[in-house]
Order: structure tokens, then sequence, then C-alpha cells
């Protein structure tokens, strides 16, 4: 017999590593999953009580007061993406967190928001990215009329197209802001997916004809080439009139957003079809009251002069003096007098900074007109649109 050396310390006579537990069963972690989502569930609805209660406290407080407060969704946003230490990714902090605020904010009475019409245009699908599936987003038939029903009130927000890789500057959106009292509150970057749609029981090989806009088609030009080379393309007015063709074609299929499919009932035979680097479409968010300062600010103004020599260094000179930067200006003929020009100037900074205050203070005083069009928060293309709009 084998005795135990004298001079061993007792806790080497012990494995210095405990014997793995047994790795679980799927069953026991599909009981696990389950239990974790009847938490979560219950987590919601104490958390949708206690928003209610929040509505309640603010509406006594303060009536008549804004029931939406974007600066405390945008804290909220950025203090759960800083303490995620995963595995849960934090770029889907945002999209989920955003659907619980916007369900939880229906509560007391859905956002309303107009955009330019008809469903299922990437107006439509920048309301959803924006601001939940609970927001009551109704269609409008002209930018014109979506600025119109903001201003009446009828609508919290209004949410408009600027401008797009393919398509350029949205010229009918500058141009409604000369007669507007809107203000720009917040900025939607809403990347380029383009799905093709089609009946469900059709596949690839049994297509004749596609239908899209000519600028989606355009923008899917490489995938229709090397997948669909014998298939005919026709143009539509749009991409909902796309799907509309194409549900009535049975050897037809539409290039369009992945929201229309719901729309006219049909699958998305193949996604992200958009050629590699495709750019993103920016909007505007419309409302009526001006944004806080968040520290990454973005400032849009429209400048009027009257028509003579040197008249864009006089506006440009005091910006580049404080070491602004100009990352947009667009030029056009101001709609009531003939002999004066309108420039719409994007800036990066907010308006109550000091120097984008003394800049525009200058600027006023060589007689130039300026409307601070709006100063909110800035995204940058590749990045999640942020939070939602105040």
């Amino acid at each position: 017999m084998v005795g135990v050396h004298p001079s061993l310390p007792e806790h080497a006579m012990t494995s210095p590593h405990p014997p793995a537990a047994p790795p679980r069963s799927l069953s026991e972690l599909r009981a696990r999953i389950d239990a974790v989502d009847e938490r979560l569930l219950e987590l919601l609805n104490e958390r949708a009580g206690i928003a209610a209660e929040v509505g309640e406290q603010k509406r006594a407080a303060q009536p008549g007061a804004p029931f939406h407060v974007p600066s405390r969704e945008r804290e909220i946003l950025a203090r759960l993406e800083a303490m995620n230490s995963g595995p849960f990714p934090t770029s889907a902090i945002r999209p989920v967190f955003r659907e619980i605020m916007s369900a939880c904010l229906s509560l007391e009475r859905p956002l309303r928001v107009a955009f330019l019409g008809p469903e299922g245009t990437f107006s439509h699908q920048a309301v959803k990215y924006q601001f939940g599936l609970s927001a009551q987003a109704l269609p409008h038939r002209s930018i014109a009329a979506v600025f119109q029903a903001v201003e009446a009130g009828r609508y919290d927000y209004g949410v408009v197209p600027v401008e797009s890789e393919s398509r350029g500057v949205v010229d009918a959106t500058l141009d409604a802001f000369q007669e507007s009292p809107l203000r720009i509150v917040a900025e939607i970057l809403l990347p380029l997916q383009l799905a093709l749609l089609a009946h469900p029981e059709v596949e690839l090989l049994q297509l004749r004809r596609v239908y899209g806009p000519a600028e989606l088609l355009h923008d899917c030009e490489q995938w229709l080439t090397a997948h669909l080379p014998g298939v005919a393309r026709v143009t539509a007015p749009g991409a909902t009139e796309a799907a509309r063709l194409a549900r009535a074609d049975p050897e037809g299929a539409a290039v369009a957003p992945e929201v229309v499919a719901k729309l006219f009932d049909l699958r998305v035979t193949v996604e992200g079809i958009e050629d590699a680097g495709s750019g993103p479409s920016r909007f505007w968010v419309l409302g009526n009251r001006p944004s806080p300062p968040t520290g990454r600010d973005r400032t849009s103004l429209l400048v009027t002069v009257k028509d003579s020599p040197g008249v864009l260094l006089h506006i440009l000179e005091p910006l580049a003096r404080r070491g602004i930067n100009l990352t947009r200006i667009e030029s056009r003929p101001a709609r009531r007098r003939t002999s004066e020009y309108a420039f719409f100037l994007d800036l990066e900074g907010h308006e109550l900074d000091a120097p984008i205050a003394a800049a525009l203070a200058e600027i006023r005083a060589a007689r130039a007109g300026v409307q601070i069009l709006g100063s909110y928060p800035r995204v940058e293309a590749g990045v999640a649109a942020g939070p939602r709009a105040p």
C-alpha cells in the first residue's frame, strides 16, 4: 500500500480542476429560453405600466405639454448601448428598444406621422425605421401636403425625402421650406435594401418580366444582369405599382423594398439584390419644436440674398473664419422675388453653439435673410438611424 507523502499540502491531494458539468440537453436549453421569454414579457408589462404612470403625472403637472420627450429616449438608448457587455449585439439595442418605446408610448397615444405616400415607399420604410411599428403612419400625395398636415397640427411629425445617391437632392423638399415655419428635428439615413418580389410559387427560372421604377432597376443592375439576363425589365411609376403589376402577372416579379411584399401578398424571392456600394437615402423629420443640443448636431439653413457679385463669399466667409464645417450647399432662385437667390446650407454644430450663433448674426448684419430650418442630431452613413425623432 502506498502512503501519502507527509510533506504534501492537503489541497495537493485533490484535483485542481473540478469535473466539468455535463452539457445540458436541447430540451433543457429550450426550457430555459422559454423561462427567460416569460420573464421578459413580465418586465415589458412592468415597463409599460410605469410608462403609463409617467404619462399621467406629466399631464397633471403640465397640461398641454408634449407627451413625447426625445431627449429622454436618446439618453436611454445611449446608456444601454454603453453598458451592453454582450453577447447580445450592440447594433441591435436601438431597433429592439425603439419598438419597446414605441409600443409603450402608444398606450398614451400613438405618434401620428405623415409621410410621402403611397404605402410601401422608402418614406414609409423610413417612418417605421425611425418611429417603430406602433406609430400611426399615414401617406400623403405630395411633399407639400406633408408640410401642410404637420403645420396644421394634425400630425406630430412628418417624414420627407431629402436626397439619395441615385436620384440626388429632392428639390420639392428644399423649396417647401421657403414657405414653411416647420423645423427639421431629426434626420434618417435609410440603407438601400431591395428585394425581388414574386408569387409564392414562382421560381426564378419561370420569370419573364421584372417590374420596377427606373432608378431601382438601375440600383440592382449587377444582380439582374447576373441572375436574370434574359428577363425583360419593365419600368413602373413606383415600387408599389411595380408590386401591383407583379401581383397580376404570374410570370412577373418586382424590384422593391421588402415592406411592399406584405401589401400585395408577394414572397421575398431574393433579398439584398442592390448593387454593392449603393448609398443610403436621407430623410428629414419635420416638427414644430426645436431640438436641444446633443454635442453631435447638424444645422440646416436657408439664406436668402440679392443676386450680386461676391454674394456667396459674404455668406461663407463668416463661417470659414470661425472654423465651422460646411457639409452641403445648394442654390436655387428664391420663390418670393426673382432678384433673390436662396442658398441651402448644412453645417456641423448646433444653432446655439457660440461660433454658429456669431456667424449667423454677422451674415444677418450683411442684410441676408437667414432662416434656421433646424438643428438636429447628426447621423453618419453606415450608422443606424439613431434616436427617434423628437
